[in-house]
């Protein structure tokens, strides 16, 4: 119980933060918007390059836990693929509904937790996870649907395009470049390391406050057995697949194993109804499962992280 209300708490005190003030209208109409972009492409990038600037490959050389992350994720995914077999359903908006089942919010709330929960430790665990799920997922996601709507024409194109928003993508561009630094095998500069230190430490706050936000501004409606069944996939059918793969078939350290499980257990971020948005589909069951899982990981979170503090994994 301790570690629920020394770990878990305080994250999601921030979260409400954030929906306070969206609701008294303290920061204004724009502020999901500013913080949003503060978050993704000044303060978070800093944090992920000067994690990795520290990590070497032997570090990172786990197989085992980008399987089981990559499992969980899969699993999760296939779960819209099979709700709608059979189906006129395009395969756009069957992709947007298994983004949602699988697209942890790792870099928001999924860092900040870790941090609280495991320490420094967890770090590269986390940056990899981030790196699967804001890339590897969101970029296999965009291409289903570019296909789509070309209909399976013009697969270059496609490609090309997918490429080029993977490239633009600093929660991609940021890990890649301080990982390439550590091999060099030169330390930071001291004042460099100092400056990206205050930067990415204002990521955790801002992101969560940035989550409180958005879910002030959620939408409601949809189709209430999409809702249940893509909240039901995140929170459940994800990390259920990780946990299995992290302890049943590979051989992870501890803290690699349970930041797997953690991370994979985190509701759903933004990404789909962004891609909802951007691609004119009805957003309003995006970003009802969004507020819907955050509301319920509060409970299932907090089971988790009181399960990690019994099993001593701190």
């Amino acid at each position: 119980m301790h570690a629920v209300v020394t770990a878990a708490l305080p994250v999601f005190a921030l979260i409400l933060v954030g929906w306070l003030a969206a609701r008294k209208r303290l920061m204004g109409d724009a502020a999901s918007d500013v913080l949003n972009r503060f978050v993704i492409y000044l303060s978070l990038p800093a944090l992920l390059f000067r994690a990795m600037s520290h990590v070497s490959w032997a570090q990172l050389a786990h197989g085992g836990y980008i399987a089981s992350f990559l499992g969980g994720i899969g699993a999760a995914f296939v779960v819209a693929l099979v709700a709608h077999r059979g189906k006129a359903t395009p395969l756009t908006d069957v992709s947007i509904e298994a983004l949602g089942n699988s697209y942890a919010n790792v870099g928001f709330m999924g860092i900040p937790l870790c941090l609280v929960v495991f320490g420094e430790q967890s770090m590269a665990p986390a940056v990899v996870a981030t790196m699967i799920t804001a890339c590897v997922l969101f970029g296999l996601s965009v291409a289903l649907i570019e296909f789509d709507l070309q209909h399976g024409q013009h697969m270059g194109r496609t490609v090309w395009k997918v490429g080029l928003a993977l490239g633009r993508n600093p929660l991609l561009i940021a890990p890649l470049a301080g990982f390439a630094w550590s091999l060099t095998g030169v330390p930071l500069p001291e004042s460099i390391d100092r400056f990206m230190a205050l930067l990415g430490n204002a990521a955790s706050p801002c992101a969560l406050i940035a989550i409180g936000l958005f879910l002030a501004q959620a939408q409601g409606g949809g189709d209430g057995k999409a809702v249940a069944r893509v909240v039901a996939a995140k929170l459940l059918v994800q990390p259920g697949v990780t946990a299995l793969l992290a302890f049943g078939v590979f051989s992870l350290p501890p803290v690699w194993a349970w930041t797997a499980v953690l991370l994979s257990a985190l509701p759903i971020g933004t990404g789909p109804f962004m891609l909802a948005q951007l691609y004119g589909r009805d957003a309003r069951v995006a970003s009802r499962t969004i507020l819907l899982s955050t509301l319920g990981s509060v409970l299932t979170i907090s089971v988790l992280i009181a399960w990690i503090e019994r099993h001593g994994v701190r």
